[in-house]
Order: structure tokens, then C-alpha cells, then sequence
């Protein structure tokens, strides 16, 4: 029966974390859903655009990799609610910027409360995941994508309609996401102190030449997915508006669909890669969205929607395989792996992002579809990824 409780409280706190994670990226997608908003509100170009996504990217990339390896040793569970609030901050400049400085001020908030988040909250899902990593993280993640599928809804619904000030009403979504973050850190805590009387038996890593050679391997695969999928998320709503000549609000619901795809295949392929391995989850996700993405440039309204919700699917599933491949890689190192994956790919997606805004000034938004279009083909590199029974075998 205690077994039993203790499972049920160890799946409420990965439900928790994982509410936590959408309230989380509801604030921060909401902001980038709001950007042809802010492109005509300050009179913006691509490349300024695409500095308003540097500009988060880097602040939470930066410091993600730190906080991890930080936490990793010295534990701060009570550092996810404090961290809510920079990205409360970031909305209330969003909200109120007068300027182009303000919004980025504004960004570089949100970023350093994502950086913040990720780390800890990675850890929390790892914690609560009772020996299935894959399918942990796949929950946990999916939290955050069907808020990112939430937020454009938002924009489109509301914010859109009354103007750049009515965001300071959703400040409440942080505010609420600090209220939740302090029940799982009081769990994570508890969990902590029970860990901490056991005999705990040390794991050890394969041997380095072998888990940095991998862990770079994943690090570019996660890499090419996410300015793949930076380039999507970000301009697809100008894509739409300018190939086709839908209206900002018919372009965001066409987004909502994309990213409800990427919330729907990040939870599949958790429990894929603990069954069937995730090395096989990482070829299919990656390197199976070339034909989807090679075909997206050249086709109608209608099949560019079934195109995107396909390719949003099979990538999303990568994400889990990706991130849990690198943890069992390097045991212990659990929130610096997280921070690394969450924050230097992040990153390379925001400098992805900025110059993808720039190569869209100069030639067009089309164009840059069509060069984005070959970036799976770097799944080919999942080949040399060594065989994951041989690197368990050797922990």
C-alpha cells in the first residue's frame, strides 16, 4: 500500500511539473505569436524580429548550462518559483515597451526565466519518472508544447483584438505557474531528503571518448531540429500571410495546429524510445520529416497545413529520445545535460532565428523555407550514434 501511495504522489508531481512547464511556455509563445503585432506596431523588419528571438535565446542559453551544472551539485529546488518571476517581469515590458529596447529588455527576461525553469524542472520529471525516463520526459515536455500551442490561440483570440497593453493581463499565467512550482518543490525537496538516507550506489559514465563523441552527435541532431522548428514556429505565420493572403487570425490558427502536432508527437515518443530503443525513435523523427519538409515550399494552402501538422509530429518525437539518450550517457549530470540540450540548442536556434530574419529581408520568407527545407537531412548522423545497449553495458 505505502509503494502504491508513493506512486501516485511521485505521477501527481510529474502531472504538476508538467502543468507547470505549459503555464510556462503558454507566457513565453504568446509573446512570439505576438510578433506581426509587434512588427507593425514599431515599425520592425525580419532581422529585428529575429533579434527579439536572439535575444531570449541567448539569455536562457547562456545560462541554462550553468544552472544545471550548479544544481546538479548544490540543489535549490525553491529556485523554479523564484525564477517565475523574471518571466513575469518580461511580460510587464512586453506589455508596456515604448519602444524596440523595451521588447528586448522584455525578452531577455523571458529568457533568463526559462533558463531558470528548464534545468530544475528537467530534473524534477527525471526524479518522478519511477525508471521510465523516455515516457517522463515525454510528459513533461508535452506540458510545455500544448502551451505553446495555447499561446498563439490567445494572441489570436484576444490579445490581437485589444492591443499590445491587454498582455499585461495574462501576467497572471506566471503568476499562477510560481503558485504550482512551490508544491513541486516542497515534493522535490522531501524526495531529496529520502535519497539522501539511502546507500546510494555510484554509476559511472562510459568512457569519455565515447560519450563526447555521442553527446556532439545529439547535440547537432537536436540542434538542426530546433532552428528547423524555430523557423517554422517563428515565421509561419508571415509565411502564410504573404504566399497565400490569409489574415493574421486564420495564420494563427493554422500555427495552433502546427504546434498541437509537435505537443501530440513530443508525448509519443517518450514511451517509443523506452521500448523500442531511442536511436530508432531519433532516425524516424529526424531524418523521416525530409520528405515532408523538401515537399513543404511547393505546395498549396491545404497541403501546406497537412505538411506542417505531419512534420511537427514526427520531429517533435525526437525530443525525448534526444535529451534521455544524453542523460543515461552521463549519470548524475542530470540538470547540466538538461541545461545543455534546453539552452546551447536553444540557442543556436535563436542565432538560427536572427539569421533567418536577415536572409528574409533580403530575399524572402519563401526562400528561406526552401533552404530550411534540407535541414533533416541531418538525421543522417543518427549512423554513428553508438548502440545503446553496448553504452548501458558499459555504465
Amino acid at each position: 500500500m505505502l509503494a502504491i501511495h508513493d506512486k501516485k504522489k511521485t505521477f501527481r508531481a510529474l502531472v504538476l511539473i508538467s502543468l507547470a512547464h505549459c503555464l510556462n511556455d503558454t507566457a513565453q509563445f504568446l509573446i512570439i505569436a505576438l510578433y506581426p503585432l509587434f512588427k507593425d506596431n514599431f515599425a520592425l523588419n525580419f532581422t529585428e524580429l529575429g533579434f527579439l528571438s536572439f535575444a531570449y535565446q541567448m539569455s536562457a542559453s547562456v545560462l541554462q548550462p550553468a544552472i544545471g551544472h550548479y544544481t546538479d551539485k548544490h540543489p535549490h529546488p525553491y529556485i523554479l518559483p523564484t525564477g517565475m518571476f523574471f518571466t513575469l517581469f518580461g511580460f510587464m515590458f512586453m506589455a508596456f515597451a515604448p519602444n524596440y529596447v523595451w521588447l528586448l529588455v522584455g525578452s531577455i527576461f523571458l529568457g533568463t526565466g526559462s533558463a531558470v525553469f528548464h534545468p530544475e524542472s528537467s530534473r524534477v520529471a527525471y526524479m518522478a519518472s519511477n525508471g521510465k525516463f523516455g515516457q517522463a520526459q515525454s510528459i513533461f515536455q508535452m506540458g510545455g508544447n500544448v502551451g505553446q500551442a495555447i499561446g498563439p490561440l490567445i494572441a489570436a483570440l484576444f490579445v490581437v483584438a485589444h492591443g499590445q497593453r491587454s498582455l499585461a493581463l495574462f501576467a497572471c499565467i506566471p503568476l499562477a505557474c510560481s503558485f504550482t512550482l512551490i508544491f513541486i518543490s516542497r515534493w522535490a525537496t522531501e524526495q531529496r531528503r529520502e535519497i539522501s538516507g539511502r546507500k546510494q550506489i555510484k554509476t559511472q559514465a562510459a568512457p569519455h571518448p565515447a560519450w563526447r563523441r555521442a553527446l556532439l552527435l545529439l547535440f547537432i541532431l537536436m540542434s538542426s531540429k530546433q532552428i528547423y522548428t524555430v523557423s517554422l514556429a517563428n515565421f509561419f505565420t508571415f509565411y502564410l500571410i504573404n504566399k497565400f493572403g490569409v489574415s493574421l487570425e486564420a495564420s494563427q490558427g493554422y500555427l495552433f495546429l502546427f504546434l498541437g502536432a509537435v505537443a501530440l508527437g513530443t508525448y509519443a515518443g517518450g514511451p517509443a524510445g523506452d521500448r523500442l530503443g531511442r536511436k530508432w525513435v531519433i532516425w524516424v523523427s529526424i531524418l523521416g520529416v525530409a520528405p515532408f519538409s523538401l515537399a513543404l515550399p511547393y505546395v498549396g494552402l491545404t497541403w501546406t497545413a497537412v505538411l506542417a501538422v505531419f512534420i511537427g509530429f514526427i520531429m517533435a518525437s525526437s525530443f525525448s529520445a534526444v535529451l534521455v539518450f544524453a542523460q543515461e550517457l552521463v549519470p548524475g549530470h542530470v540538470g547540466a545535460v538538461a541545461g545543455l540540450f534546453f539552452g546551447l540548442a536553444f540557442g543556436l536556434g535563436g542565432i538560427g532565428a536572427a539569421l533567418l530574419g536577415k536572409l528574409a529581408d533580403i530575399t524572402s520568407i519563401g526562400l528561406v523555407y526552401q533552404i530550411c527545407s534540407y535541414l533533416p537531412l541531418v538525421g543522417l548522423l543518427t549512423f554513428f550514434l553508438p548502440d545503446q545497449a553496448k553504452m548501458q553495458a558499459r555504465h
